[in-house]
């Protein structure tokens, strides 16, 4: 599937010097993906599976995605996987790409990467959107022996037969996260299993997932949050989505009508779930956040800022606005000085953030 979306990826080093691979999607307020398992934010992009997503979380928005560690593009990790870790990856991204304040949304285990992240950060994080995520691991749920026994039986099924050509063993995992996708949807989910990581890697992480447990954190969020989760999802159950919102102080639960984990493109749900999330982000994250800072910028500043957030140099400003190249370079450094930030790149991201540089340039 050829995709419409550009993108630019880039890579930046983890806490333990891990190389993550991020990329960025449009324009706008900043949207940052904390990282759940099977991605890889090059193949994704022309998926018939997570392509719908890419487009609907970057509608009037800068998305931020990355490759957790091992998956995708980013570097392999022989360790035992851990959330501590996973928040690294996640704090090293938005550093990276020079994010002061943004909307975090968490899909699946992506949900307890970004409620850790958000009481962390809370400054940073405007607003929370957790879609079939859960605050614990299916090992901390008081499992039964033959839930434990089934769990023991998924990382050996993963450690056998993850990285074969015949996709039968990956075909189980399909199943319960896209029970209802098509024929060619199921076919490139089973390619995304192989392609995203190595079978021992996969059995690593599968088994970290199961221990994972942010209780006592949920209840410490504080910034506004929305929880959606489908009522047949076989691959978390509706409870653990419904319990999550329960722990979250005012968040707001909104049920789902379908069996798949990964909601799929033409489904009601899709439609239903999305437009939820883009209310929920134009409420909440509409609000400025650099607002004072631009307010103290002349109309003539603004129009620098406006080219600045197109990527133009100061040679290309200097020809915009009739000015020599000298005079473009002082006055850019004066309005780094009223934003407070040291770099271009950071003026930029601030820019974007507050709307600049989404209209089209007058030729």
């Amino acid at each position: 599937m050829k995709s419409d979306l550009e993108q630019s990826i880039r890579f930046c080093q983890s806490l333990d010097g891990l190389r993550i691979a991020y990329a960025t999607i449009g324009r706008g307020p900043a949207l940052v993906r904390a990282a759940h398992f099977f991605t890889h934010i090059d193949f994704d992009l022309g998926s018939p599976v997570w392509h719908p997503w890419l487009v609907e979380l970057s509608r009037h928005r800068q998305l931020v995605r990355y490759d957790g560690r091992g998956c995708g593009l980013s570097d392999l990790d022989p360790a035992p996987q851990t959330l501590d870790a996973w928040v690294a990856d996640l704090e090293a991204v938005v550093d990276a790409a020079g994010l002061t304040r943004f909307a975090l949304i968490g899909c699946s285990q992506g949900a307890a990467i970004a409620i850790d992240y958000a009481v962390r950060h809370p400054q940073r994080v405007s607003c929370l959107v957790l879609l079939g995520g859960y605050s614990r691991g299916p090992m901390r749920r008081d499992p039964t022996q033959a839930q434990v026994k089934e769990a023991k039986l998924l990382v050996e099924m993963i450690k056998v037969g993850w990285g074969r050509d015949n996709p039968a063993f990956r075909q189980v995992f399909t199943s319960l996260f896209i029970p209802d996708g098509s024929p060619e949807q199921v076919d490139w989910f089973n390619e995304l299993e192989r392609l995203s990581t190595s079978p021992e890697h996969a059995a690593r992480v599968v088994a970290a997932f199961g221990q994972i447990d942010v209780t006592a954190l949920a209840a410490r969020i504080a910034c506004p949050a929305l929880v959606l989760h489908a009522r047949g999802d076989a691959r978390v159950p509706f409870e653990e989505g419904r319990r999550t919102a329960g722990l979250i102080p005012g968040a707001r639960f909104v049920p789902l009508e379908s069996r798949n984990h990964a909601l799929l493109a033409g489904e009601p749900a899709f439609a239903h779930c999305f437009g939820e999330i883009q209310s929920f982000l134009d409420e909440h994250d509409a609000s400025p956040r650099h607002g004072s800072a631009f307010k103290n910028l002349s109309p003539s500043e603004r129009a620098l800022v406006e080219l600045l957030a197109h990527g133009l140099d100061n040679l290309q400003i200097a020809a915009h606005l009739g000015l020599a190249e000298k005079t473009v370079r002082n006055k850019v450094s004066a309005v780094f000085s009223k934003l407070d930030v040291a770099t271009r790149a950071q003026a930029i991201v601030h820019a974007r953030e507050e709307g600049f540089g989404i209209q089209p340039l007058p030729r």
